[in-house]
């Protein structure tokens, strides 16, 4: 067994190297304290076979361009869940990037810093910082990918679904430079199984990871991606399971219910099972999420 988690991650090791892997910032990180030298980024193998990374200091993405031929101009940034405390790399990341990638969509899997005391000034904010930057680089760089301006979004699978909603909502609060001025907001959303709010169904771990034990009410809400949606919020499409034990769906239906509220395009599909982490494959159902949502994606003519 242990010879072929081996073999698996070399394989994938390989396959990654192919793709362009960059850092997102280009000089100091902001907000970032010096790293401790016990504090280094460690890639496994789970036992399912999938790969986790904890311990990100540098954030960067690994770029997956979509084939000329098939280019349609739209990309996506693509974040990994983990509670906070990981990325669920391979199957909530790269995996997903592939699929982009048959439908002409380039995909920058972003790993992202974990919220942490060791490397953070203040690691409420560093998640927040990391996708401001994130799409500040792609919209900055869209020429040289061949990508167009007004066709970027961001995706986030459960706790990355929280990082990706809280981009969705407060892509004006500004926590980076940005002295181009570049619009930082997201063209449409797509939040898989996502942490939504810290007020109602409530998952603890998530919360706690990023905002620590005790949080101030105000900081419960600032993080709740539902009651900070307006109607310039981008249009967002949704997945949960209804059986999902570890992040309740109500979350996506909250998120849901204010998007439709404030007049923004939504979407959202449930299963009926499915539980939590199921990646591209729910395996107890024959619909394929990936597929509604490229058929969504079409309908908002990204």
């Amino acid at each position: 067994m242990k010879a072929i988690l081996i073999l698996a991650l070399m394989s994938f090791l390989v396959t990654a190297k192919a793709q362009e892997i960059i850092p997102i910032y280009s000089g100091e990180i902001p907000g970032a304290k010096p790293t401790p030298s016990d504090y280094i980024e460690n890639t496994e193998v789970r036992s399912n076979g999938t790969l986790s990374v904890t311990k990100v200091s540098v954030p960067r993405f690994t770029v997956f361009e979509a084939p000329k031929n098939i280019a349609t101009g739209t990309a996506v940034i693509i974040c990994p869940g983990g509670g906070y405390s990981g990325l669920a790399f391979s199957h909530e990341g790269t995996d997903v990037a592939k699929r982009f990638n048959a439908i002409g969509v380039t995909a920058f899997v972003l790993k992202y810093r974990l919220p942490s005391d060791a490397i953070m000034i203040d690691k409420t904010y560093g998640p927040l910082q990391d996708a401001q930057q994130a799409i500040y680089l792609v919209r900055k760089n869209a020429k040289k990918y061949g990508i167009k301006t007004n066709k970027i979004g961001i995706m986030g699978f459960s706790a990355g679904g929280h990082f990706a909603s809280t981009l969705i909502v407060h892509y004006n609060d500004l926590k980076i430079a940005n002295p181009e001025k570049i619009d930082l907001k997201p063209n449409f959303g797509a939040l898989i199984y996502p942490v939504i709010s810290f007020e109602q169904s409530v998952h603890t771990g998530t919360m706690k990871n990023l905002l620590g034990p005790n949080p101030p009410e105000d900081l419960k809400h600032y993080f709740s991606a539902n009651k900070n949606v307006t109607k310039k919020t981008p249009p967002t499409f949704l997945v949960h399971a209804k059986d999902d034990k570890t992040v309740p769906y109500e979350n996506s239906v909250l998120m849901n219910e204010a998007l439709k509220k404030h007049g923004v395009d939504t979407d959202l599909y449930l299963y009926e099972n499915g539980g939590h982490g199921f990646g591209l494959i729910n395996k107890t159902s024959d619909v394929d999420w990936f597929n509604l949502l490229a058929d969504w994606m079409k309908k908002e003519k990204f």
